[in-house]
């Protein structure tokens, strides 16, 4: 993992490809309790198509450098972080890509600044007023205190809790590797500042915020892709419908066994599919 300094604070991302590539970069939007390495998988596979990436390790509790408790960790201020992340490194035309929470801070972005965006790539994802969907909204409201959060990681300390329905077993069709589970939740285990981080931006989680952006996408005028898993519980695909509706220049792809972690279902299929968003007129 590397390091950049922006304006708020120290961000950990992983780049992956070539520093020269004449592909647009990508840059991969994880969502909460979950780090970049959600998309390893996919940013080597586009590497091996000499596609450059970026994948920042967001303040979304599976972060390993704490921010400054003064941080605006609302959603529209970690939005800021992000365009801060993309200026530190002078990137333009970015392929921005998004994934459960990573979605909805994607659209808070582009609602507040897409001028470094070229392309909207979103997997399955909140949207409207499904932030969170059912039944996350208790996770969001029990998270918002730091102790109540610690309680809920401890929980799934275990392997069967960690991998079942209460906790990452349900968004994906394959078995997770539990090394991998284990580094998401370490952090809001261990240290108390991440916990705060967290526990902040879930206080500023409100449904009507994003619901209210969305009637806004259709401002958007650059390519949106939707690479959508049709067999998610949680993100139906009617939520695809909606969203794919909401923008002016909107491409939706339906994948028919994938589930909300699509980058770990389907990485080679989600690579192909923003190589495919490169080729439309940004």
């Amino acid at each position: 993992m590397a390091v950049i300094d922006i304006p708020q604070g120290r961000i950990e991302y992983r780049p992956a490809g070539p520093q020269a590539s004449p592909e647009p970069p990508v840059v991969f939007i994880h969502g909460l309790l979950v780090n970049a390495e959600l998309w390893t998988k996919v940013a080597d596979a586009l590497a091996l198509r000499g596609v450059r990436s970026y994948a920042p390790d967001l303040p979304l509790g599976s972060h390993r450098i704490p921010w400054p408790a003064s941080t605006d960790l609302s959603p529209r201020g970690v939005a800021r972080l992000i365009n801060g992340f993309l200026a530190a490194h002078e990137l333009t035309d970015v392929t921005l890509v998004g994934n459960d929470t990573g979605g909805a801070l994607c659209q808070f972005l582009i609602d507040t600044d897409h001028s470094r965006v070229g392309r909207l790539v979103l997997t399955n994802c909140d949207a409207f007023d499904q932030f969170p969907p059912t039944p996350f909204g208790l996770i969001v409201k029990a998270g918002r205190r730091p102790a109540r959060l610690h309680a809920m990681m401890t929980s799934v300390r275990p392997k069967a809790l960690r991998h079942s329905v209460l906790g990452f077993g349900g968004l994906a069709r394959d078995p997770l590797d539990p090394a991998l589970t284990r580094r998401w939740i370490t952090p809001s285990l261990n240290d108390p500042a991440v916990r705060r981080n967290t526990a902040e931006f879930l206080s500023h989680i409100r449904p009507d915020d994003l619901l209210e952006i969305s009637t806004r996408l259709r401002r958007f005028p650059k390519p949106v892709r939707l690479v959508w898993g049709a067999a998610d519980p949680f993100f139906k695909i009617g939520l695809a419908h909606r969203l794919r509706d909401a923008f002016t220049d909107a491409t939706l792809v339906e994948i028919a066994s994938g589930r909300t972690f699509l980058p770990l279902d389907e990485p080679e299929l989600v690579a192909n599919e923003i190589r495919a968003a490169h080729t439309l007129p940004a």
